[in-house]
């Protein structure tokens, strides 16, 4: 027996010593009253102080078979001895290559898709409709015409018109960010090209990027409705490195669209210095050239890619996972999102070998056109119908790269808190912290979750994401190869528990203002 082999076994005994334990609640929950604590009796019904009716106790935690827990510590070692992902991300990275939906890389990649899920022995393979914009990057160049000309590392924002042949030439005005544009005076960016100069701070938890995010999507239209002809911004992204970093602006129906570029954050700083020439005097404005040749296409047809693992007595409920199978054109996307197609195909298939097997189906969804507008995810509720979706007992995403994970949070019923809890026992040697119980999960379970379907979220590690997100760089030689094993051990592990315990799953409350 290796030395590897000994430290499981340690672990195992060590583990399941653990598991005994009962589970702490999840954050948020409310403890028990001291006479339910103390176990009274409740008052009759009309005793003074009595409630009109007696409120039946809450059932009790969920618990986990010793066997599954057993298996569970086998599944982790066996998804860190895996390199199943990173086979897939590479082929899916070398044979398909970038996957813009409304283009030929996005309908090969659904053939690959079929084509490796039938390889890998998945059943019910299927992929519907969904339709998709097309969107035609074309060329985008920005040049800073005076007071010191140079030229910048630009990429046109997805979904941006393009500008006449000549482009345009006007001042900038930069501001930070998008309350920072509202509180200029009436006027102020008329006829000017506005420049958002606000930085993304670096975090684990991706915080950062929500914060300054707004500025590329909501931007342009704010800009616009206050009279500037075009937008340039600081690319939303960590990387100090001379390339920029594109994604989708979302043009308001009410004001004009206007062209859209970001630039590197060398360049940015650059434009910024250019900038403070103005408060010292040593310039009037700063000139810019913005030329962008994208256009809009008619919508196109692409699909979801849908494959399930079938399981035992609770064949007919699900665990989902999921991914988004586009990815944007500068590169070939293997850190958005093609690790978290890689994770959620390997996690499905190391589950489907265990013993024994899954209670619940587990089924992978590879979501159409999550850059563009979540068109794949949108879709996916209607083409099941509310029966089907009625049957989703658990989802989980990855679309935060190759990881590692380095928290485990959900949205569950507080009962199934349990599953949360032992999971990330199984895994917190992995470094895995456990979170609360008030996560949202990926973009794409947004409509699922709407409906009260409950979320696992394991946490993949943003430090670094954002560096190469969006951008050129987003290749293969970006993956660590480790961080995929430690994360499809986590999901692997999170989808077992989920697919093994006792229903059926309680729907959670639903709020109409979620977004």
């Amino acid at each position: 027996m290796t030395l590897r082999a000994l430290w499981a076994v340690g672990i195992a005994s060590l583990a399941l010593g653990a598991f005994a334990q009962p589970a702490p609640a999840p954050a948020g929950a409310k403890a028990p009253t001291a006479q339910a604590a103390a176990g009274s009796a409740p008052l009759p019904p009309g005793a003074a102080g009595a409630p009109a009716e007696a409120v039946p106790p809450p059932p009790p935690p969920i618990t986990l078979p010793r066997e599954v827990l057993q298996s569970a510590i086998g599944l982790r070692e066996e998804a860190l001895r895996s390199n199943l992902a990173f086979q897939l991300l590479e082929s899916l990275t070398t044979e398909v290559g970038p996957r813009l939906a409304g283009t030929p890389g996005d309908l090969a990649a659904v053939a690959w898709s079929r084509r490796k899920f039938t390889e890998l022995e998945f059943s019910n393979i299927r992929t519907p409709e969904v339709i998709v914009p097309q969107w035609v990057r074309g060329e985008a160049s920005f040049d800073v015409l005076a007071p010191f000309p140079q030229n910048m590392v630009t990429l046109a924002l997805g979904g941006s018109i393009g500008t006449p042949d000549a482009g345009i030439v006007a001042p900038i005005v930069m501001v930070r960010d998008v309350p920072a544009l509202q509180a200029l005076p009436e006027g102020a960016v008329r006829g000017k090209i506005v420049f958002f100069n606000g930085r993304m701070q670096r975090t684990r938890d991706g915080s950062g990027y929500g914060k300054a995010v707004r500025s590329r999507t909501e931007g342009p239209s704010i800009a616009a409705s206050l009279g500037a002809i075009g937008v340039v911004i600081r690319s939303i992204g960590t990387s100090n490195n001379r390339i920029a970093h594109t994604g989708t602006l979302s043009y308001n129906i009410s004001a004009p669209r206007i062209p859209a570029v970001a630039i590197s954050n060398p360049d940015a700083d650059n434009l910024e210095r250019q900038g403070a020439q103005l408060n010292n005097g040593a310039a009037r404005e700063v000139s810019v050239r913005l030329r962008v040749t994208a256009r809009d296409l008619p919508q196109v047809r692409s699909a979801n890619v849908i494959a399930e693992i079938p399981g035992t007595d609770l064949t007919q409920e699900l665990v989902l996972i999921g991914a988004h199978l586009d990815s944007w054109d500068p590169s070939v996307g293997a850190q958005d999102d093609g690790a978290g197609v890689a994770i959620a195909m390997a996690a499905a298939k190391l589950v489907a070998n265990m013993n024994p097997k899954p209670r619940r189906t587990i089924r992978v969804v590879l979501f159409a056109n999550e850059e563009f507008g979540l068109s794949g995810a949108n879709s996916y509720p209607a083409d099941e119908g509310d029966a089907s979706v009625d049957r989703h007992a658990f989802v989980l995403e990855a679309d935060l790269g190759d990881g590692p994970v380095w928290k485990l949070s959900a949205r569950v019923p507080e009962r199934y808190w349990p599953v949360v809890d032992n999971a990330q026992k199984l895994v917190k040697s992995l470094g895995v912290e456990l979170g609360d119980n008030e996560a949202s999960g990926g973009a794409d379970l947004g409509p699922l979750r709407r409906r009260g379907v409950p979320v696992l979220a394991p946490q993949l590690d943003a430090t670094t994401y954002f560096d190469v997100h969006h951008t050129v760089n987003d290749t293969l030689a970006q993956v660590d190869p480790s961080h995929l094993q430690q994360s499809v051990a986590v999901f692997a592990i999170a989808t077992y528990l989920a697919a093994m315990v006792d229903g059926p799953i309680p729907r959670l409350p639903v709020d109409p203002a979620a977004r």
